[in-house]
């Protein structure tokens, strides 16, 4: 970033748009059935089996992966009106959920032996996409939902009712919570969304020109 400085600050916005992506991408396959970018999905989940990353530079080396989580964090947080209360709903109650589960240590250790059975599933044994994500869905409704209000996903009940839909929604909101817990090791806080909006603003709105930048075909 040539006019921002890339400290702190730029990894808390990219693991709050990670987050934001994983509320996004909920509300899709609710009222779709699938989520439209191709990637969306596939980078945050990645993202529950990487417990211990070097940086986040290196869990998430391809920000064009994650422009959907970036236009939905500057449309909630920017100062254009309209905003997405659903997306907005979702990302209060992954950020809930995760504070929940960081006070419960119970919860956290059952958590990390889930995951590292969900890793040697995938890299071991070599498990579908649909059994890991299958799995990522009962790991949310096994650890995470039962720790405080049931998070109420709206959409239309001929998706809602599809089985594999049904996980991948869970999987998605498991992807969240990881990606909350991220943004609170990184130094995250609530009081951030009210006294450091702004900066977090002008951050998005860079990478996203970036990206458009990196994209333009050269003439």
């Amino acid at each position: 970033m040539s006019a921002l400085q890339r400290d702190e600050w730029f990894e808390r916005v990219i693991a709050l748009a990670a987050l934001t992506q994983a509320a996004a991408a909920v509300k899709q396959v609710a009222r779709f059935g699938s989520i439209r970018e191709v990637n969306a999905g596939r980078v945050i989940m990645d993202s529950i089996l990487n417990q211990n990353p070097d940086s986040v530079k290196a869990m998430y080396p391809n920000l064009s992966e994650l422009r959907l989580g970036l236009e939905s964090l500057l449309q909630q947080i920017g100062a254009t009106r309209d905003k997405d209360v659903e997306v907005t709903r979702y990302v209060v109650g992954i950020l809930a959920l995760e504070r929940r589960l960081s006070n419960s240590s119970k919860a956290l250790q059952e958590l990390s032996q889930r995951i590292t059975q969900m890793q040697r599933q995938k890299n071991d044994f070599q498990f579908s996409n649909d059994t890991i994500i299958a799995s990522m869905g009962s790991t949310y409704s096994d650890l995470i939902s039962p720790l405080g209000q049931p998070l109420k996903i709206n959409g239309k009940q001929e998706f809602l009712q599809q089985p594999s839909n049904q996980h991948l929604i869970r999987a998605l909101l498991l992807a969240g919570v990881r990606n909350a817990v991220l943004w609170r090791q990184l130094g995250g806080k609530r009081r951030h969304f009210i006294f450091n909006r702004q900066r977090m603003v002008r951050i998005a709105q860079q990478l996203l020109r970036e990206l458009r930048e990196h994209s333009e075909p050269l003439s």
